[in-house]
């Protein structure tokens, strides 16, 4: 692991790399605090080509996915990156990735990887959901994803390269899992029943249609356990088994939603921002059968990646989500209270955000959004020494 010295340079005072921050911070005119100082130091472990999202195993070795289609493996001290071979093709234009990596709930037994990713297929493109298994040909043998198969996809197939979303969460009771689909810029089908695109999916861990999703009965695909939505690139259960999720808004309105059955999140019908033309959406208002976002941003952060977190290294942020910013170049906290939350804190990081995860020890890790083709660095955030 290589840490960053305390910068002595006015250049590197600037970027802030590896200088421990303080808790100062003015406030916003959107409720939350903007820090120019985070009370963090921030240690590079690795380097990236174009990350997209990460996750640890047990034991604290770490699975990091990159746009092209590649899946690395980290050991806990970041200094062994190596490739995990037999990964499937990957449509990477645009917003195209290999997206997601999550263990199963009953990895440590079946070693078992839950990954997604866009595809291109007769008719357009698609976003997939596949297990794996995580295999290496002995103790020390290189790592390989054995017995990979598709088990739902997304449709329908949009000939365009953006809006997949395709992120993972286990619920509480490790029977079910809720995946992220998103419209694919295609803006009606998130109010289509019979689509799974702008929505969020219950399904059985063999990628099926879970029972007793609410919808079903109204003539929607079996799968949809929210809809209207638009581009959904996290999602988190908190420790009472409230689904969050936070989703790209259009020019504004960035979203945080508290999901519910049922219940429709109103895209392309309404919305707190305005089309990237500048012609008006409607607003989220009461009464008009849409369920509003418990926050939103305008202008843009751009969202990236979704954590609660439940660390003890930073207690006093105990129970709160966390999110990146890739426009925005910030990590940001929202305070939880219930079925309420509010903006807490927004720390400048100097480069786009992609994901945001906590690992083993309660310390929170950040992945650099660097763009296919250029350098996108894993960073470790530990409180500063006393």
């Amino acid at each position: 692991m290589r840490a960053i010295p305390l910068p002595l340079t006015l250049a590197l005072l600037l970027c802030g790399c590896g200088q421990p921050w303080d808790a100062r911070a003015d406030s916003r005119a959107d409720g939350g605090t903007q820090s120019t100082a985070a009370p963090f130091t921030r240690t590079q472990v690795a380097d990236f080509d174009a990350p997209w999202a990460m996750a640890f195993l047990p034991g604290g070795e770490m699975l990091v996915t990159e746009k092209a289609g590649q899946l690395k493996a980290v050991s806990p001290d970041g200094r062994i990156v190596q490739l995990v071979t037999g990964t499937p093709k990957v449509d990477s234009a645009g917003q195209g990735a290999l997206m997601d990596v999550v263990p199963a709930p009953d990895f440590a037994k079946s070693q078992r990887l839950y990954l997604s990713w866009s595809e291109a297929g007769e008719g357009g493109k698609g976003v997939v959901l596949a297990t794996a298994t995580l295999a290496r040909d002995g103790e020390e043998g290189s790592p390989r994803l054995k017995d990979l198969k598709p088990i739902f996809r997304a449709a329908p197939l949009v000939s365009g390269n953006g809006h997949y979303s395709g992120r993972i969460a286990f619920a509480p009771d490790g029977q079910h899992l809720f995946f992220t689909a998103g419209e694919r810029q295609a803006f009606t089908p998130a109010q289509d029943p019979r689509a799974t695109l702008g929505k969020v999916l219950r399904l059985n861990l063999d990628g099926t249609a879970a029972a007793g999703n609410p919808l079903a009965a109204k003539g929607f695909h079996p799968a949809v356990w929210s809809y209207g939505h638009r581009n959904l690139l996290g999602i988190a259960f908190d420790a009472k088994g409230r689904l969050w999720e936070q989703e790209m808004g259009p020019k504004g309105g960035d979203e945080i939603n508290l999901i519910q059955p049922g219940r429709n999140y109103g895209w392309p019908n309404a919305s707190n921002g305005s089309h990237y033309d500048g012609r008006d959406i409607p607003d989220h208002k009461a009464g008009d059968g849409y369920e509003a976002p418990k926050l939103w941003w305008n202008p843009s952060i751009s969202p990236g990646g979704l954590l609660y977190y439940d660390g003890a290294m930073f207690p006093a942020w105990k129970g709160s989500l966390f999110l990146g910013a890739l426009s925005g170049k910030a990590l940001i906290r929202v305070a939880l209270d219930g079925e309420a939350a509010r903006k807490a804190n927004q720390w400048d990081m100097g480069f786009r955000v992609r994901d945001v995860e906590q690992g083993p020890d309660g310390a929170l890790w950040v992945l650099e959004d660097g763009g296919q083709g250029s350098q996108g660095r894993l960073w470790k955030l530990t409180p500063p020494e006393k």
